[in-house]
């Protein structure tokens, strides 16, 4: 069985690495690279520019997190229109304008002063991410690895949470020492700078391009190598997708784990932030670095067991967690324990996105990856968006997190239950 052709040429160095070693793993490193700058900035960047937004201009966090709602509503949209034509074309195009669009918006945070400014902004940020960042990335990754898909994935998924764990901090220190206008253009340069070199240079989309199959080529099956491996080389359309009943499940059961899981990671540096929590900014900024933490080792060491395993009883399993982690957060008080909660909460957020590209790419195969992924994509973005707008309300509405948060951990417990019945296709 042969790689999945698409238009393009490799860079001179990747070929001379290719003719001696499989050049799979060099790819998911440099799909690191870019996650770690593109949506590091683009999306766990949400989270540091939240409260300075706030204090700059007087905004309320309804107004603040309907931007934030935009955001991921209108990124699934983008992905949604793009998602058959990454199948065809290839990733590469879609990633060079991600990284440049993800630059220019962030740096232009800085400037806005209007309401209408901030959802402009938002609302560039989103098309970036929507074209030109996870979804390209899981379909390039899903043409390199079938049998160690997990474990690829794992390592990619990884640059997500650096970019938490590492710019996080960087940025409220930069906005807390210079302020947004000078913060935001430096964080956008960053993107620019740091993945663009890779994604020309480094970057081949597919393995037939360098004379390679997936994996490097045939090998044991594993339990979880899909039962007949022609299938993962099966067109979908996205109608044949949705008849049936695992397509639903992932779809409904993701949306809703999504909803849950941003609006508390977006919201989670301010919620901490609080007097009654640890009382300062950049506390909060070490407990997202804590949470980011616990999401690195824990994908990491997902990744080198997932591809034996039953991924839907993982993802259960995940879902189950994350609402208990939610609710605790509420009755935490010490500092230790906010930490704790913290660890348990990373140690579920980046596996949750990792399976949902793994049990696309196990269900709906190769050849029609993004085809399918986009439309539950862009349903988990919706989800998202639902998510930001609900906790903006609820924490006005109530005066605290508590009761928005106890709401979204119920959701993640649902979303457990109903992601149970993404069986294996016949």
């Amino acid at each position: 069985m042969t790689a999945v052709g698409v238009p393009g040429r490799a860079p001179a160095l990747a070929r001379r690495i290719a003719a001696r070693h499989f050049y799979g793993w060099v790819v998911a490193v440099s799909c690191l690279a870019m996650m770690f700058v593109t949506v590091g900035v683009g999306y766990y960047g949400q989270s540091v520019f939240l409260k300075p937004l706030k204090l700059e201009h007087g905004w309320s966090s309804s107004v603040v997190n309907a931007a934030s709602g935009l955001y991921f509503a209108l990124s699934g949209v983008a992905g949604f229109v793009v998602g058959r034509h990454i199948d065809r074309r290839g990733a590469v195009p879609f990633l060079a304008f991600g990284i440049v669009a993800t630059g220019f918006a962030v740096a232009g945070l800085g400037l806005v002063e209007h309401e209408w400014q901030l959802f402009a902004v938002y609302a560039a940020m989103a098309i970036a991410y929507g074209v030109g960042a996870a979804l390209p990335i899981s379909s390039m990754l899903s043409r390199w690895f079938i049998r160690s898909r997990a474990k690829a994935t794992s390592i990619s998924s990884t640059g997500v949470s650096l970019g938490g764990a590492i710019l996080v901090p960087v940025g409220t220190s930069l906005i807390e020492a210079h302020g947004l206008a000078t913060a935001a253009p430096i964080l956008g340069a960053l993107v620019v700078v740091v993945a663009l070199p890779v994604l020309l240079i480094v970057v081949v989309p597919d393995p037939a391009l360098v004379g390679q199959e997936p994996d490097g080529g045939p090998g044991p099956a594993s339990a979880a190598t899909p039962r007949r491996m022609g299938d993962q080389y099966r067109v979908w359309t996205r109608n044949d997708a949705m008849s049936t009943g695992s397509f639903w499940a992932l779809l409904i059961g993701f949306t809703l784990a999504l909803a849950a899981q941003t609006a508390v990671l977006i919201n989670q540096q301010t919620f901490l932030s609080d007097p009654d929590k640890l009382g300062s900014l950049s506390a909060a900024a070490l407990a997202v670095t804590t949470t980011t933490v616990g999401s690195i080792v824990a994908r990491l060491a997902m990744g080198q067991i997932a591809d034996s395993l039953d991924k839907r009883w993982v993802t259960v399993g995940l879902f189950a967690l994350q609402g208990l982690a939610i609710a605790l957060y509420t009755i935490a008080g010490s500092n230790w324990s906010i930490y704790v909660v913290a660890t348990v909460f990373g140690f579920t957020i980046g596996n949750v996105y990792m399976m949902q590209s793994l049990l696309v790419g196990e269900l709906f195969g190769i050849t029609s990856f993004a085809t399918v992924y986009s439309v539950i994509a862009l349903a988990g973005q919706l989800g998202s968006a639902a998510g930001m707008f609900f906790i903006g309300w609820a924490r006005d509405a109530s005066g605290s997190y508590t009761m928005p948060f106890l709401v979204l951990a119920g959701v993640n417990l649902t979303a457990a239950v109903v992601v149970s019945r993404a069986k294996p296709l016949d």
